[in-house]
């Protein structure tokens, strides 16, 4: 799995290949140069070494050498770090890009079954934590790779001996942080899986935060938090231990390396078979041999942390879509007719909601959706928009089974204002115009004016252009809404508890608002106070996700049923 994910972020350099290619040239040229300077030390150790021996004029020269070498290493060092950064940061741009188009296209099944901190976490935290492990190895690994072949090379070149020393002993170290690093994923991953579950909570106690404080669950908060935080610190203290090891351990079995170079080296010295200065310039690549190692398990340790993280973030990017038929087409008319035809719906198979339900609806009526909670009203909403596939039987929109209709043609017929108002950081104006961004200004005050929102717009410092903060009133936010659908008006309306954030007075405006605005569209009214919806032409009583009565409110009344239990429980004194 390991080797499959860091395969599959590679891949996304695939358009960066320039990038990569200044990387690895930078790398190659910088370490060149500091590969040459032990090379170049050890002929000056040469010129130094016995009595009187002294060739200031080669020494000099060396010097030259060894500072001009500094020189271009330093600089081919800055452009492997530049192409580095520029290649990691392009890569992270590519995945959190592509993590939040996911976001745009995934089944709503999918964001009301995962706590939106985990998400988020995903789309920021993990994407943060993958680009820091692939800036590492674009820039250590890749320098560190090519610093032990050009080593062994230039030691093998020197003297074969040594080098068979060095090489005997390397795959004792490599096989120690194998053996560490193997062990350690599985934490790395339990840290990530902690850190989206710590900020899930977070997000959820923020967004509660009046909740809380007004329930005194001020402690409970606390005990949670605890509970998460002892957790996150169990895994990140597991995995740092076990990637902090792998350092330590290879250090050693490398001191083991320079160690038997010196030795070996010493004895082929005193025999004349190699130079002081020789020794001295395998002293320094055996140095310069087994100091990569410790960077390249420092790395991988980084690179688990990072894997872990992206296998998260490509959970949700191979999260499957909620895709068109391959035959689907766009709706090129809606005249607001809707069929349900024997539609059975559950949002788990062992638990079916909705069972052979049927519903025909003509243009321009007004359909009133009434019954106790959890009795499937929002689900048909749901349904309708297309936020969930049916199960069995068919919806028919505009004559057309809703299956052979793209999505954006679908949902481009219905307007939607829900109970729960949603507005983005942004201008009155923008937030308005937000289902029809080509409106005019004049559009956007007349829709405001018949939500009559458009007063206190106007009192606000900018007006229109004002940016929206949190002082908004959960009413007045409700209105910019209501405002949203008066600007596009597209052929069906669903209303859903549209007014209920909204005082007596304003609900009256409002009503004669959509009063007009319905005239000649068909909508879907969701209600729980049954008082607004007296007016509507069909009244569907839902029940355990079935309808089981249906009419005016006036024979409704007559009949006597559930209905008028209903209505009248509204009203009953206590």
């Amino acid at each position: 799995m390991m080797k499959h994910t860091m395969l599959r972020l590679i891949s996304y350099s695939k358009t960066l290949k320039r990038y990569v290619a200044f990387s690895l040239a930078g790398a190659f040229v910088s370490v060149a140069f500091t590969l040459l300077i032990p090379l170049l030390t050890g002929r000056a150790v040469d010129y130094i070494v016995g009595k009187d021996n002294v060739d200031f004029q080669n020494i000099g020269k060396i010097i030259g050498l060894i500072a001009g070498s500094l020189t271009l290493s330093s600089l081919f060092q800055w452009v492997m770090q530049f192409a580095a950064n520029k290649l990691t940061y392009k890569i992270a741009l590519q995945l959190r890009t592509a993590a939040f188009n996911k976001l745009n296209t995934l089944p709503l099944g999918y964001i009301d079954t995962h706590p939106h901190g985990d998400i988020l976490s995903r789309v920021i935290v993990d994407v943060e934590q993958v680009s820091d492990g692939l800036l590492q190895a674009f820039t250590q690994f890749f320098t560190s790779v090519i610093t032990i072949a050009g080593t062994l090379v230039l030691m093998f070149t020197l003297n074969v001996t040594i080098a068979l020393v060095v090489v005997i002993v390397t795959p004792l170290s490599l096989l120690v942080a194998f053996f560490i690093t193997r062990r350690s994923l599985v934490h790395f991953k339990k840290q990530s899986e902690d850190r989206g579950r710590m900020t899930a909570f977070i997000e959820e106690m923020c967004d509660g935060h009046k909740t809380m404080l007004a329930f005194n669950k001020q402690e409970y908060a606390n005990e949670e938090l605890e509970k998460i935080n002892q957790s996150l610190y169990k895994s990140g203290f597991t995995s740092q231990l076990y990637g902090a090891l792998v350092n330590p351990v290879t250090r050693f079995v490398n001191y083991l390396v320079y160690v038997g170079v010196g030795v070996v080296g010493a004895i082929l010295a005193v025999k004349g078979t190699l130079t002081v200065g020789e020794l001295s310039c395998f002293l320094s690549y055996a140095n310069q041999y087994t100091k990569p190692f410790n960077e390249i398990t420092g790395v991988v340790s980084e690179l688990q942390s990072s894997i872990a993280a992206a296998n998260r973030l490509f959970e949700l990017i191979d999260t499957a879509d909620e895709p068109d038929d391959s035959d689907a087409e766009a709706l090129s008319h809606c005249d607001g007719t809707l069929v349900i035809d024997n539609v059975s719906f559950g949002y788990t198979p062992d638990k079916p909601l909705i069972k052979n339900f049927n519903l025909k609806v003509e243009k321009g009526q007004r359909i009133a959706i009434v019954g106790p909670t959890g009795a499937g009203k929002t689900t048909l909403i749901n349904l309708l928009m297309r936020f969930y596939d049916v199960n069995d039987g068919v919806i028919y929109l505009s004559g057309k089974p809703v299956p052979s209709v793209t999505r954006n043609s679908l949902r481009s017929c219905f307007g939607m204002v829900l109970q729960e108002s949603w507005l983005f950081e942004g201008t009155y104006a923008e937030n308005i115009a937000y289902g029809k961004p080509d409106a005019t200004m004049d559009e956007i005050v007349s829709a405001a004016k018949s939500a009559h929102i458009h007063d206190y717009i106007v009192a606000q410092k900018d007006g229109y252009d004002t940016v929206i903060n949190d002082g908004i009133s959960a009413g007045q936010k409700q209105l910019i809404c209501i405002a949203r659908i008066m600007l596009t008006l597209p052929p069906i309306l669903i209303l859903d508890e549209a007014t209920s954030n909204i005082d007596a007075r304003t609900e009256l405006n409002i009503s004669r608002a959509f009063d007009r605005m319905m005239k000649g569209r068909t909508c879907f009214i969701v209600a729980h106070r049954l008082s607004t919806i007296k007016e509507a032409d069909v009244i569907l009583v839902m029940d355990k996700g079935n309808i089981i009565e249906y009419g005016t409110h006036k024979s409704l009344m007559e009949k006597g049923g559930f209905y008028y239990n209903l209505y009248n429980s509204q009203f009953r004194q206590v």
